[in-house]
């Protein structure tokens, strides 16, 4: 949670930077449920955690080098975007796409660190109805994203 808190910190301040130089918000509702969605899978994670008493998974160091190479992937993603990056959709006119770094491999490897993230930390501790009931409920929201910031970065 707190590497989470430090990325919407680093968030704000590349905001304000590509606000600066003309860019737009698009999609603020749907923001909205993402934020809500990540702290839910926290309390849910604790909760299933407590309530059932599960515990580590006998596969928890296959499924946490799972979990680290995801992260390695979000970072990259987030490295090469630099001041670009940003947990919001923020459109900036006259900015090429980028095709270097994971971007020259994968159209969204944020997304595909976040969906491997979601499905994986729940499975670490064995709390199987969290990964299964965000994994499911993350696709709908990370497919209506995508689904938007293509049409906008598609018009502008």
């Amino acid at each position: 949670m707190a590497q989470r808190a430090c990325e919407l910190v680093l968030a704000k301040r590349h905001e304000k930077n590509l606000v600066s130089i003309g860019a737009v918000e698009i999609d603020n509702v749907g923001y909205r449920f993402i934020v809500g969605m990540h702290v839910a899978f926290f309390v849910s994670l604790i909760l299933e955690k407590s309530i059932f008493r599960t515990t580590l998974s006998e596969w928890w160091i296959i499924l946490f080098m799972i979990f680290c190479a995801a992260q390695i992937l979000r970072y990259w993603a987030m490295v090469t975007l630099g001041t670009y990056w940003n947990t919001k959709v923020l459109i900036t006119p006259r900015r090429p796409l980028l095709k270097t770094g994971p971007y020259k491999i994968l159209r969204h490897p944020n997304y595909v660190a976040v969906i491997t993230e979601l499905a994986v930390i729940p499975l670490i501790f064995s709390c199987y109805i969290t990964s299964i009931g965000f994994t499911i409920l993350n696709a709908f929201i990370i497919r209506r994203r995508i689904r938007i910031e293509t049409q906008a970065l598609t018009t502008r």
